[in-house]
């Protein structure tokens, strides 16, 4: 089939939505199911998250290189294959340990397929690419309330039954991909790649910030993925449900899908690094505030501080990234930020389980606080630095 066409937005957040459906199928359970179910303990689930994690990291590089330097197409196909047929044999095989080695072929996919999405999206002409970017995570986050939404109520029917649904999702993702992504990438302007391409040998200090940002990524989503893991059986522990936890992810993305649109409005008023570095600090404030959470009511009302910092912070970093780095290597960046958002998914249970274990809750807080802060004094630093070169 000749690729002839442009692809459209909207197929590309469908893609984006029914990835995101299928992802939040899995990891809600991943670790009250190997603890719970499959009696292993909660070091153990952290390292198959932090495999897992490592495997998604090999994806985002995989996937990004091969959009830059072989076929954007086959790179999605393939991506999208090897996830799609690893969670058809979860329904089949999820017992230990091969339940752990599907997850990670899970993970791998899922990492072509964001890099994939990403850059496909970088590309896509007719919108800013900060509305673009927006608008992919508003279809995350659909993802996020129907996944969340329906497995803290389908695990009671067991795991067969969440694997089967989960199935669907991917199965409709692969038909979406393989039908509607064999498009023409479209070309830069030549010329405004030029000024851009200046700007960049111009100013050295502009990679040094790239890496920056991407840590400040891993910080963030180190901390973040403490809520996908060790934080499910914090709140069982305290006797608050599966499904409540399950609903406080189904809240976060009703409030992200309602004032997302709203967070798009301060385009006009704030410089992109300003709302991220205001988000990012709202962000990371939801954490300090976990230390004195000791009932479902204060954890909801830190859920929805925490989703008022990622809706403002973490949705605009592709786009930023993409406005600071050469066009022509978009998977290349996209995949360096989505590596990012792997390494702090990798480390965050493992790291999480660590402190437990040695200090408990309050001290695992308080240290990703501290550990956001200071890469976000480090970016806020460079970004002055940048513009003081610029003049």
């Amino acid at each position: 089939m000749q690729s002839s066409r442009v692809l459209k937005l909207k197929w590309v957040v469908v893609a984006n939505f029914l990835n995101s459906t299928g992802a939040s199928f899995l990891w809600p359970l991943t670790t009250v199911y190997m603890h719970d179910y499959l009696h292993e303990s909660l070091a153990t689930a952290g390292v198959v998250l932090f495999f897992m994690s490592c495997a998604m990291i090999a994806g985002n590089y995989l996937g990004g290189w091969l959009f830059d330097h072989w076929d954007p197409y086959k790179t999605a196909v393939l991506g999208v294959s090897v996830a799609t047929v690893a969670v058809i044999f979860l329904i089949f095989f999820h017992s230990w340990p091969i339940f752990a080695i599907l997850l990670m072929l899970v993970g791998f996919g899922d990492g072509v397929n964001v890099t994939v999405i990403n850059a496909y999206a970088a590309s896509i002409k007719g919108h800013k690419i900060r509305y673009i970017f927006n608008v992919l995570y508003m279809a995350l986050n659909l993802g996020v309330v129907v996944g969340t939404l329906l497995v803290g109520f389908l695990m009671s029917y067991g795991v067969t039954l969440v694997f089967s649904v989960t199935s669907v999702s991917y199965v409709v993702f692969w038909l979406v991909t393989v039908l509607t992504f064999n498009v023409t990438i479209p070309k830069r302007n030549r010329k405004l790649e030029n000024i851009k391409e200046a700007r960049t040998k111009a100013t050295r200090k502009t990679s040094t910030l790239v890496w920056l940002i991407c840590m400040l990524v891993i910080s963030a989503y180190l901390s973040y993925t403490l809520w996908e893991s060790v934080m499910a059986v914090h709140l069982t522990n305290m006797h608050i449900p599966f499904y409540a936890y399950s609903l406080l992810w189904t809240m976060n993305g009703l409030i992200i899908l309602v004032g997302q649109p709203l967070v798009n409005k301060f385009e006009v008023y704030l410089k992109i690094d300003h709302q991220i570095e205001i988000g990012v600090a709202i962000f990371a404030l939801s954490f300090f505030l976990l230390i004195f959470a000791d009932s479902l009511l204060w954890f909801a009302i830190d859920f929805v501080i925490l989703t008022i910092g990622e809706m403002m912070g973490l949705p605009s970093i592709p786009a930023w990234i993409d406005q600071l780095t050469n066009p022509n290597q978009a998977g290349k960046y996209q995949g360096l930020m989505n590596m990012s958002i792997s390494v702090g998914r990798a480390i965050g249970p493992l790291y999480g389980g660590m402190i437990i274990d040695g200090f408990g809750y309050p001290t695992l807080f308080l240290s990703v606080t501290v550990l956001m802060g200071l890469c976000l004094l480090a970016v806020m630093r460079n970004v002055w630095h940048v513009r003081k070169n610029r003049g």
